[in-house]
């Protein structure tokens, strides 16, 4: 099985609601960084992404944490590859004093999984 595994700190400024909550379009941004990632890895090549076949926010991501994605190759075809994505909170700030706590185990906080293509070869030539 092929794994890329990408870690960031979340921000304060990338908190958009009540409770120093990040959109879910934030860990969505991760899992391309990581998908890329993946795909150059897998193929010598960024692919192209073509969609999410599922999305799952199961906890919260917020503004102090320190997460990391992880996209893992599922199936590989011809051209078309089926990604696996998590999103990990492996970091929480505990207080506004800079104090933060590792998390033991990593709170899952986003699943999804989507496919990414590899143009075809008369596409990407130069």
């Amino acid at each position: 099985m092929t794994t890329a595994v990408h870690r960031r700190y979340v921000a304060f400024s990338d908190a958009h609601y009540a409770g120093n909550l990040v959109d879910g379009a934030f860990a969505l941004k991760l899992f391309g960084d990581v998908g890329t990632n993946l795909s150059i890895e897998i193929d010598g090549h960024e692919s192209l992404f073509a969609g999410y076949s599922s999305v799952e926010f199961l906890a919260p991501v917020r503004g102090g944490d320190v997460v990391e994605a992880e996209a893992t190759l599922v199936t590989k075809g011809n051209r078309s590859r089926t990604v696996e994505f998590e999103l990990r909170v492996i970091c929480r700030a505990s207080d506004g004093a800079g104090r933060s706590r590792v998390l033991e185990p990593p709170l899952v906080a986003v699943r999804a999984r989507g496919t990414a293509v590899v143009p075809a070869e008369k596409e990407h030539s130069s």
